[in-house]
């Protein structure tokens, strides 16, 4: 039999990780199961804990003895979760990050629309909750997951996400700038100066400074000795951070600087919480929070240690509206994307791109993805067609005719396919899903801004800080330059008590970083050019 785990004290049914009808081998009736539908189930018969999808569909019959799952250790193989508008992916993002809170993996969810806060909430029980549940054989029971609600920038309900310019590199900001392959190499020769000259790049306005600083005749000079950058370039860059902080983009960069390892923590009761970044109020903005995601994805491939091969994983990150990531990048920003996806997933990590159609995925990416969950899809129009062709493409051999099944499947129903315990591909299996036990709606705005402010990390974040960097330091430097601006590496030292205020203060991985050429750390840059200082 599958193993039972323990759920955490105050979570029971299907959010607990446990499942009435687990094994079809030994479920009362399996013998009667259509001997298709029966070597189908037997491919998701495992033995160690798994996450409940649902039960397996067969000839347009529900088989609840037939249960589909998905092992716990190879959600770090990463995944896919795609459909078209209003099929229910939304809704299987939430089924699958409550049960993985209750088996104590962090979690982390994009909310676009505004609607996963619910996931903090008992879900409510009504008819139509009741009729899946009786349908897949779910024991549901209404429980809410221990969430933290953030916000990029602050704009919007939670608390305030923000990144250094110096962290969040040349090559993610080139993408919401939506700069030219030459450009953005030209903008990492304007970030490597910054760092060479001890020029701290906190906020917008100081990269716009160092640019500003580089195109005037007295910084002609350092400008020609920077190979390969030209003032016409140069120029192009400034006037696009420019016509950036115009649009109200500036709120998104400055101190402090979000911790990602903030993302990790689990409950005093072993559950894992969950951390929803609200991005409702920025959709308007897609180029920003999608490229933001990516900021928080690098961070924590250069913050985590190598674990290989983990009985769970370290966290899961759900990308909504992948396609946004995707669309206009630079040959460097997918190769450096690639390389991420590739190598997170040994940091314990796992990434599932939530997006409309797998075209929509480069198949370099795409061949990463060992989970997938495939909502209906429409053929109207002969894109549509193309895209669903495609798509039956990049599934394993079938016994459905998958064109037909993907076109005819319901809200709250999904092809499925991942990875066994062995690593490898389990049979396509058409599934109903189980209806999530947290609340499907948004919360209350009342009680999120409640939640927000009782938060322990509201007090860290909350309050902008603007402090001296580049800005600061060309606008009064005078007569001096840039190299005589930098300070001795004793200029910064503190009293004893002061360091350890510091230390013990939200801010002091954000100051770390931006401190660095000052106190004798150097910048190192990472695949995607975000920063990291050792000493």
């Amino acid at each position: 039999m599958s193993e039972r785990k323990t759920p955490p004290e105050g979570v029971t049914g299907a959010a607990a990780g446990t499942t009435d009808r687990s094994m079809p081998e030994a479920q009362s009736g399996s013998a009667a199961l259509p001997r298709e539908a029966l070597k189908i189930a037997s491919g998701y018969a495992f033995t160690g804990p798994a996450l409940d999808l649902g039960a397996l569909l067969w000839d347009g019959v529900c088989l609840p003895d037939a249960q589909v799952r998905i092992p716990l250790p190879m959600l770090n193989r990463h995944g896919l979760v795609a459909g078209a508008t209003g099929t229910g992916k939304t809704k299987t993002l939430q089924l699958i990050a409550e049960q993985l809170s209750a088996q104590g993996v962090p979690v982390f969810l994009a909310d676009i629309k505004g609607d996963v806060s619910g996931i903090s909430a008992p879900g409510v029980r009504n008819e139509k909750v009741q009729a899946r549940a009786a349908e897949v054989h779910q024991t549901w029971a209404a429980t809410g997951c221990p969430a933290e609600f953030y916000a990029l920038g602050g704009i919007g309900h939670g608390i305030p996400v923000r990144a250094t310019v110096t962290s969040f590199g040349p090559v993610l900001l080139s993408k919401v700038l939506q700069l030219s392959q030459t450009q953005e190499q030209s903008l990492g020769l304007i970030f490597h100066y910054a760092d060479q000259k001890g020029l701290e790049l906190v906020d917008l306005k100081d990269l716009r400074a160092v640019v500003a600083f580089l195109t005037s005749d007295e910084g002609k000079g350092e400008l020609r000795n920077i190979g390969g950058l030209s003032t016409a370039t140069a120029g192009v860059i400034l006037r696009s951070l420019t016509a950036f902080e115009a649009q109200g983009m500036a709120d998104f960069f400055g101190e402090p600087e979000f911790d990602t390892g903030e993302l990790l923590r689990t409950q005093d009761d072993g559950r894992g919480l969950v951390s929803v970044l609200e991005l409702a109020a920025v959709q308007d903005r897609p180029q920003l929070f999608s490229t933001f995601l990516m900021w928080l994805l690098a961070d924590l491939f250069h913050d985590l240690p190598e674990v290989g091969d983990a009985d769970k994983p370290k966290l899961v990150f759900f990308f909504d509206e992948a396609h946004l990531l995707f669309n206009g990048a630079s040959k460097a920003f997918l190769d450096s994307l690639t390389q991420t996806v590739r190598l997170i997933r040994s940091k314990g990590v796992g990434v599932f791109f939530v997006t409309q159609t797998t075209k929509d995925v480069p198949a370099d990416v795409l061949a990463q993805l060992g989970n997938r969950v495939q909502h209906a899809l429409r053929a109207f129009t002969p894109d549509d067609q193309k895209a669903l062709k495609a798509t039956v493409r990049t599934f394993p051999d079938s016994a459905y005719d998958l064109e037909e099944l993907l076109t005819g499947l319901g809200t709250g129903e999904a092809v499925v396919t991942v990875l066994s315990e062995k690593g490898a591909p389990t049979p396509v299996a058409a599934t109903r899903l189980r209806a999530p036990e947290s609340l499907m709606g948004p919360v209350d705005a009342g009680a999120l801004d409640s939640a927000v402010k009782a938060s322990p990390l509201y007090g860290r974040y909350a309050q902008a800080v603007d402090r001296e960097s580049a800005y600061e330091k060309l606008s009064s430097r005078g007569a001096k330059g840039p190299d005589e601006m930098k300070a001795p590496p004793t200029s910064r030292r503190k009293d004893p008590s002061v360091v350890e205020q510091v230390v013990d203060s939200g801010m002091f991985k954000s100051l770390a970083r931006s401190l660095g050429t000052q106190i004798g750390r150097e910048i190192t840059r990472s695949l995607f050019g975000t920063a990291r200082r050792r000493r």
